[in-house]
């Protein structure tokens, strides 16, 4: 294990014993991940949402229901990941009625680099969000070479986007952070790409699990992640509630500032019980200080 992953699993056994001690509460939790005599920033209650992917099961049988559900959670934001076969006007409007608001939207590489971003760009403004988000790249520009042409195609888009207002980010998976012939494809991304159109998505898992220091990444690359994909690892390397598992958020979101961050997702690529899991990642992180 290298030192970056690390510093953010070295709390894994003491997340063991909290398991085996059965202990679930937020405060807990964050006292657990956190020194509490020194840190005392905390997370906006408007900055905390939740990426829809997570509740795909229940909202394709009752969308509204399901937002509904959020809010009273006590969310505030939500990232759209999947539409159920509702238009994005409909979205808004369950939305609205929900006060709930989007904040971005997850678009495939080839509609955002092909004819299909205008009506991308369209969407995300129905909806209400500031950005339109790739949420990984095709399998066959895994190289430098790809993750180049992704470059050229993101500042392309962004340029576009930036005329109806939204802006252009990328969503990591843990290959993304790979080095390959010598070249990290995620620092591609970051010193090819142009500030002022393209940002990213940073999803905490991932980046860990590929062997990335988000704390490291907000303070290199200030102002280039103003959302981020907040998901917690089990001990086996497993998705896990957020706050219930062996990554240290608080030493993450300690540079968030400079990284630019306004908006926390919550997100669990597999919840047993997705209102449940909800639940429990939002009570750690309204609870947290870091």
């Amino acid at each position: 294990m290298n030192g970056t992953r690390r510093a953010f699993l070295g709390t894994a056994g003491a997340a063991v014993g909290l398991a085996a001690l059965g202990v679930s509460s937020p405060a807990a939790a964050a006292g657990h991940h956190t020194d509490t005599g020194r840190r005392r920033r905390r997370i906006p209650p408007s900055g905390i949402g939740m990426h829809l992917y997570t509740m795909r099961t229940p909202l394709a049988t009752d969308f509204r229901g399901t937002l509904e559900r959020l809010a009273e959670i006590g969310y505030a934001t939500v990232g759209v990941s999947g539409r159920h076969g509702h238009s994005a006007a409909e979205i808004r409007r369950m939305l609205d009625a929900t006060r709930l608001k989007a904040v971005l939207e997850h678009v495939a590489y080839t509609t955002v680099t092909g004819s299909g971003l205008p009506q991308a760009i369209e969407d995300v403004r129905t909806l209400g969000g500031s950005w339109v988000v790739v949420p990984s790249l095709p399998a066959g520009m895994h190289s430098p070479a790809g993750y180049r042409e992704a470059a050229r195609q993101f500042n392309a888009a962004g340029r576009i986007a930036r005329e109806s207002g939204l802006k252009v980010l990328f969503h990591n998976h843990d290959g993304d952070h790979e080095v390959v012939d010598g070249e990290s494809l995620y620092g591609i991304l970051l010193k090819e790409t142009d500030p002022e159109l393209v940002g990213f998505e940073l999803d905490v898992y991932w980046a860990a699990k590929g062997g990335d220091d988000p704390r490291r990444l907000f303070v290199t690359d200030r102002r280039r992640f103003p959302a981020l994909h907040v998901k917690d690892m089990a001990p086996n390397g497993g998705f896990e509630d957020v706050g219930s598992g062996v990554l240290d958020f608080p030493a993450m979101f300690d540079t968030a500032r400079s990284g630019g961050v306004r908006q926390w997702l919550v997100e669990h690529d597999a919840p047993a019980d997705p209102f449940a899991s909800a639940l429990n990642s939002y009570r750690y992180l309204s609870a947290l200080r870091y």
